[in-house]
């Protein structure tokens, strides 16, 4: 199949959830039927920066692209299912995809990397998210995402 030998890359990058103002790139498609004090039930597609730092006008390596629910009712936590697409870079063109829970209270969340694409091809490993920053006001947050992944 031509692959080469297995490695691990590890990095750092920021995930800018905008859910304000006219340029929202996380946007609510599903409103559930009934008032929860968790949100359950809420969709959001997103189209977010990733950034190689905290300030969204850092370096834009990327977008995430896919959705999050609000799928627990005993406390906030979201099923995200997610592309990571690089547009700068030494990986440039080549996506992970991220699929797990993520109880956002926690410190640290842990979700897996199940595949990728490009040099990312035959991926897996997993991510760990911790937020940065989150504007009760506006809703938007920034979560900084170490990623840790094997591949070819």
């Amino acid at each position: 199949m031509g692959l080469k030998k297995e490695k691990l890359s590890h990095f750092r990058i920021y995930w800018h959830d905008i859910v304000s103002g006219h340029n929202a790139t996380s946007i609510q498609v599903v409103r559930p039927s009934n008032a929860s004090a968790t949100g359950f039930g809420i969709i959001n597609m997103i189209d977010n920066p990733l950034t190689v730092g905290p300030n969204l006008s850092s370096k834009l390596v990327g977008r995430a692209q896919g959705f999050y629910a609000l799928s627990s009712q005993e406390e906030v936590g979201l099923l995200m299912s997610m592309n990571f697409a690089f547009t700068e870079g030494k990986y440039n063109g080549s996506t992970i995809t991220v699929l797990g829970r993520n109880p956002v209270f926690n410190k640290v969340r842990e979700m897996p990397v199940i595949g990728g694409s490009g040099l990312f091809r035959f991926a897996r490993g997993y991510v760990q998210a911790r937020t940065n920053t989150f504007n009760l006001t506006s809703g938007d947050a920034i979560i900084e995402y170490t990623c840790y992944v094997m591949h070819y």
